[in-house]
């Protein structure tokens, strides 16, 4: 049976439903826009077109895939995050709107020359950062290889591997030098918290980057006893958080020393990210 745009549309929301409630016509509609290699605006003005039987075929088989909680950027292979697109696989984290703070946050700081991303998983965060802040150079790191695999990618898509080098480390372990940006979003999702997530995440995201198997803090207890042996003077650390954890993420690192420790709210208001800034030694 042929099938217009619109018949395609309606039938792909139907299919999709359980999956993604009241989102289900929008992803229907990503999705059938992929396969016509077209805007989703212009589903509506092309309604009366008919697909193909292969556009039909790889239809059927994304709506499938969907049907099984994949998520929507890796039956498309990408995720719009700040100002491009990045690769998205199974081994790297979805990248969250609420992440864009710590590209907002670290763009605040336009003297930074050496940036660290300590987890980088799909290098959204460090090719982000280095996008905007054109003198820079930046090292990211990761206890996966094929999260740093697709971070190379990344930096090839926006022409950034001469600034940008990916290597393979626990946090600070394989990582030398000070910096005048450390960034971070760190496994924080408790345990308990982990087994109540949807299935998109829990069955498609790797699980090391999104919980410790323990009280979600236990990056942060790390990071902050080494931050001070590699963040230079006048430097600073930002580090995402859950929006629950902006007291214990602080106290933490207060607990290390450092005097200069405040929150900051995402778009929707709820805290998300912790700054930490590096005093100026006194002349």
């Amino acid at each position: 049976m042929t099938l217009t745009v619109a018949q395609a549309l309606e039938q792909g929301a139907a299919r999709l439903t359980l999956i993604a409630g009241d989102m289900a016509k929008r992803e229907a509609g990503i999705l059938l826009a992929h396969v016509l290699d077209m805007s989703a605006a212009c589903l509506f003005v092309q309604s009366g077109q008919q697909l193909s039987p292969q556009q039909a075929d790889h239809y059927d088989r994304l709506l499938g895939e969907r049907q099984q909680h994949k998520p929507v950027s890796q039956l498309l292979g990408k995720r719009a995050f700040w100002e491009h697109e990045f690769i998205v696989t199974p081994d790297v984290l979805d990248p969250r709107p609420e992440t864009e703070l710590l590209v907002e946050l670290a763009l605040d700081r336009p003297q930074a020359r050496r940036v660290l991303d300590l987890g980088t998983g799909s290098g959204c965060i460090l090719c982000s950062v280095l996008y905007g802040l054109p003198d820079a150079t930046g090292l990211g790191v990761d206890i996966s290889e094929a999260a740093l695999s697709v971070a190379r990618k990344n930096a090839g898509a926006l022409n950034l591997e001469r600034r940008a080098d990916f290597r393979f480390s626990s946090w600070f372990d394989g990582v030398e030098g000070r910096f005048d940006l450390i960034l971070a979003n760190p496994p924080y999702i408790t345990q308990s918290e982990y087994e109540a997530l949807d299935l998109t995440v829990r069955k498609w995201e790797p699980k090391s980057a999104l919980t410790d198997e323990a009280d979600g803090l236990v990056a942060y207890r790390v990071i902050a006893a080494q931050l001070r042996d590699y963040l230079a003077p006048g430097g600073a650390a930002y580090l995402e958080h859950g929006w629950q954890q902006a007291g214990q993420v602080m106290d933490i690192f207060r607990d290390q020393g450092f005097g200069s420790v405040c929150s900051y709210p995402d778009l929707s208001g709820k805290d998300r990210v912790v700054g930490v800034a590096m005093e100026t030694p006194s002349e």
